[in-house]
This record gives structure tokens, sequence and C-alpha cells, in this order.
């Protein structure tokens, strides 16, 4: 499997990307394995601040229905487009084209709380 060197990950499978004090979020390649065929994704709270793992949105498989988590404390500022028509892109491109949301973020210790790829590589077996 494939985990981007200059990504952070969290233990809840997702990955984010920074920015200065923006970031963008999405999910890994592990997850969207164990979740199979990605048939929509749901957030609802762009505009709002949320704490370093809490819900930000939800994503459904065929069989499943799985949280998000924001890795770290911020405001979400944008959902990925691209996913209305096509959720499927978070199966077939998770850390490009399948990208989740992006987020506006005021802490930069947070990060240090978040694993490298080889630690999530670890994890994940």
């Amino acid at each position: 499997m494939n985990f981007p060197e200059h990504l952070r990950y969290t233990k809840d499978h997702e990955w984010i990307l920074i920015d200065g004090n923006n970031a963008t979020v999405g999910i890994t390649e592990y997850a969207q394995r164990e979740l199979g065929d990605i048939v929509f994704v749901e957030v609802d709270t762009i505009g709002k601040e949320l704490e370093s793992g809490a819900v930000f949105g939800t994503v459904e498989a065929v069989k499943t229905v799985s949280d998000l988590f924001i890795p770290v404390s911020g405001t979400i500022t944008e959902l990925n487009p691209a996913l209305n028509g096509s959720p499927e892109l978070v199966n077939s491109d998770p850390y490009g084209e399948g990208w989740m949301v992006k987020m506006t973020f005021s802490d930069p210790s947070q990060l240090d709380g978040l694993m490298d790829a080889a630690a999530y590589t670890s994890l994940v077996g």
C-alpha cells in the first residue's frame, strides 16, 4: 500500500496535508480498501469549528457507514465538490482527487501528535 511521505496520519486512518495554516484531509488507501466501494461522502460541518478528533462527516460504502474524524482542531472550509457526483474518487485516488475537506487550523503543536508514513505503516502492518 501507498502512504506518501509528505502527509501526516491518524490512528483513525485519515491523512492531512499541511499548507501553512490550511490543510487538506482525506482517508488513507488502507481505509478505503477496508471500506470497499465508496458510494457517498457526507459532510455537514462546513464553516464549523471542531476540536481534534471530532466527527466531521461520514463516508458510506456498499456495506457500511463510517465516521470521519478531523485530525487537528480547526474550521472546515470546503468539501471536495467532485465527490458529489463521483464518490468513487476516494477509492481510485485517495491522496489526490479523492480528498474530502479543506480546513484552517490554529494550533500547529497538534501536528506533533500525528504519525509520519513510517509510523502509520507500522500501525496497519
